[in-house]
């Protein structure tokens, strides 16, 4: 019985949250002595070295984890302060919400959406990385929940207070030349298409075809954006 209610009680919480924290937390830390002495995250050769996003590395030498990696280093404290707590607070809300495994789809694959939007549109001879591609995916996930509880009034005031703080962050971004911004959007669309494939765990809530539809659109948008990124700079697969 104890142990029944003890699996219970620990699948109510959110571990996947708390494993992703750990695991960027643990990166920092790292980043942080490796650099020792020479600006820690903040030193480019520790960032390349860690896999942060660099277009020429995946072009020429097709390191493609570097579509993964950069969701889980940061460029300085502020940053991954920002961040974690972020994370921490969304990244709950979500988790309960779609449930364990459907959180950890949603947040890799917006975070690898961005990625690949940013190496595909964004701009050249920049090194960028951060949980913010992931980060705005779960923005997307609450954005379709809005739709799937448009009579919840909790939900729907979450909803329009995240849809506020995603527009007046994309407008900031517009004036920010350090903030990548095809990064966000591709990390928002991502999370959208994502999370209309995987579905809300609510019976009565899933509609068969528009899964199928949003997996479809998700996988297509993934490859063109990645062809058209060797394409751009003149170059093959």
């Amino acid at each position: 019985m104890n142990k029944t209610r003890f699996s219970r009680n620990f699948s109510a919480r959110p571990f996947v949250m708390y494993g992703l924290l750990l695991f960027q937390t643990v990166m920092m830390l790292w980043m942080e002595i490796d650099g020792l002495g020479y600006g820690g995250s903040e030193n480019i050769s520790v960032l390349l070295r860690f896999g942060a996003m660099e277009r020429g590395s995946i072009i020429i030498n097709h390191e493609y984890w570097r579509f993964i990696m950069p969701m889980f280093l940061h460029i300085g404290w502020a940053h991954f302060a920002i961040n974690s707590v972020t994370l921490y607070f969304i990244g709950q809300q979500v988790e309960t919400v779609y449930g364990h495994w459907r959180f950890l789809v949603i947040y890799l694959l917006s975070g690898i959406a961005g990625n690949v939007l940013s190496f595909a549109l964004g701009q050249p001879n920049t090194i960028s990385a951060g949980a913010s591609t992931a980060l705005f995916g779960m923005f997307g996930a609450f954005v379709i929940l809005g739709r799937i509880y448009r009579n919840n009034p909790a939900v729907k005031m979450l909803v329009q207070r995240y849809l506020t703080f995603i527009v007046m962050n994309l407008i900031f971004n517009l004036f920010s030349s350090s903030v990548d911004m095809m990064g966000h959007i591709g990390g928002l669309l991502g999370g959208v298409l994502v999370s209309l494939a995987v579905a809300v765990p609510v019976k009565g809530k899933v509609n068969i075809h528009e899964r199928i539809v949003a997996g479809i659109l998700f996988v297509a948008l993934i490859g063109i954006l990645f062809i058209y990124g060797f394409k751009k700079y003149g170059f093959s697969l």
